[in-house]
Formats: structure tokens, C-alpha cells, sequence
């Protein structure tokens, strides 16, 4: 490859970006996987038009795929139509399989890529989903009480941080270190035996727990605020 080649696909990756992007508005696998190949479609439209059109015909040949992209255009299942009739086409494996050799040939490893992108969304919806039923416990007390500080509110968060942190591998060592701070004897359930004196963020065993979350929820495509004010 030349370098020319190489700045044409360094081009037309950040011109789809976009698309890759959307992984962070997944809440399924099955939705990543059309975020996924949506994002190779892009990239052959540019990179391997010979395949591409070639697929491009067998949509436009087939009235019922056609139909049902052209019915979907400016809906919110636009992408999933196109994406779905896209798969359906006999050209389909040949346009993935060119993208792919394309990639290689540059040194670009776009599975490696998306698989990360992948991973850190189903870790990050595992840890949400995970904690939320205690999410909605902490939330209660707090709306209930009347007289809470800022403080309270801190309490309350470095809790939910903890309970994510239990279902994000990476953090196994971290979550341990902070339950023996606290002296939790149920490491699933924070709030029993829960002494705010002893949940002190000043405390150095805290830090690597709580930039672990962010980090997660940073690979993820969210943050920590988003998931506790969802």
C-alpha cells in the first residue's frame, strides 16, 4: 500500500465516524451488530465500490428490500432496514470480506477496533443494569429526606460507584481493597452494616475504584452522571 492508499482510508475511517459513534446509543448486542455493519457499509461505499455496487443492485433489483428501506427512510429504524437488507444480499459476505482485505493491507485491524468498542458497552450495560435496582434504593432515601446536604448526595454516589465496580472484571482487586475499608461483610449488598464514617472518599483505597468506573463508563460510551441521573 502507499502511502497515498493509507491517507485515503485514514479519510474515509474519520468519515465514518459518525456511524461508529452510535455505539453508545446500543442497549443490545443485536443493535451493535447493525451499528457494526451500518459502519462497514460506510466504509465500502468508499474503499471497495466494485463490491458495493454490486450489492447496491441486488437491493434495487429486490422490490421487497427496496420497498422496505425506501418506507423506512427518516424513521428510527432507518438503519436497521438498510442494514438488514444489506445482509440479506448475496454480495454482502464479498463487500465485508473486501472491506476487511483493504483494512489489512493498511495495517488498520477494524474487528479489534469495534471489538473493543463492543465489549465496552456490554460491560458498561452489565454494571448498570447490575446496579440499578440499588440505584433506585439510594435515589428514595435521598428524595425522601427532607434535610439532606450535598454530602449525602456524595454518600449515596460513592454506594452506586461500589456496586458498578462489581461487575466490571477489571476492578475485582480495587472493590475488594475498598469492601475491607469499610468493613462490608456482604460485598453485594454495601448498605448493610453501612458506616458513613468509614466510606471517606479521602481515603486512598478510593481513588483507583472511582477513576476504574469512569474509565468503564468512558469505554462504554456514557459516564457516571449519566447513569445515575437516568
Amino acid at each position: 500500500m502507499t502511502d497515498q492508499q493509507v491517507a485515503h482510508f485514514t479519510e474515509v475511517f474519520n468519515r465514518n465516524r459518525a456511524t461508529l459513534a452510535l455505539f453508545s446509543k446500543c442497549s443490545t448486542k443485536d443493535e451493535l451488530d447493525v451499528v457494526r455493519d451500518a459502519f462497514f457499509l460506510g466504509m465500502a461505499s468508499q474503499l471497495c465500490p466494485n463490491e458495493y455496487e454490486a450489492m447496491r443492485e441486488s437491493l434495487i433489483t429486490d422490490d421487497t428490500a427496496f420497498d422496505a428501506i425506501a418506507s423506512s427512510i427518516n424513521t428510527d429504524n432507518g438503519l436497521e432496514t438498510t442494514v438488514t437488507a444489506a445482509r440479506a444480499s448475496p454480495h454482502w459476505l464479498d463487500l465485508v470480506t473486501a472491506v476487511h482485505a483493504v483494512s489489512s493491507a493498511v495495517g488498520s485491524d477494524l474487528d479489534g477496533i469495534w471489538n473493543t468498542l463492543e465489549k465496552g458497552r456490554m460491560e458498561w450495560l452489565g454494571a448498570v443494569t447490575a446496579a440499578h435496582p440499588l440505584k433506585v434504593i439510594l435515589k428514595e432515601a435521598l428524595n425522601k429526606d427532607k434535610n439532606k446536604t450535598e454530602r449525602d448526595e456524595v454518600d449515596m454516589k460513592m454506594v452506586y460507584i461500589y456496586a458498578l465496580s462489581l461487575s466490571i472484571e477489571s476492578l475485582a482487586n480495587e472493590s475488594e481493597a475498598w469492601r475491607k475499608v469499610v468493613k462490608m461483610k456482604n460485598k453485594a449488598n454495601p448498605l448493610q452494616d453501612y458506616n458513613v464514617d468509614l466510606w471517606d472518599p479521602r481515603k486512598e483505597e478510593w481513588r483507583p475504584l472511582d477513576l476504574g468506573v469512569q474509565e468503564a463508563a468512558e469505554r462504554g460510551g456514557s459516564s457516571f452522571q449519566a447513569a445515575w441521573d437516568a
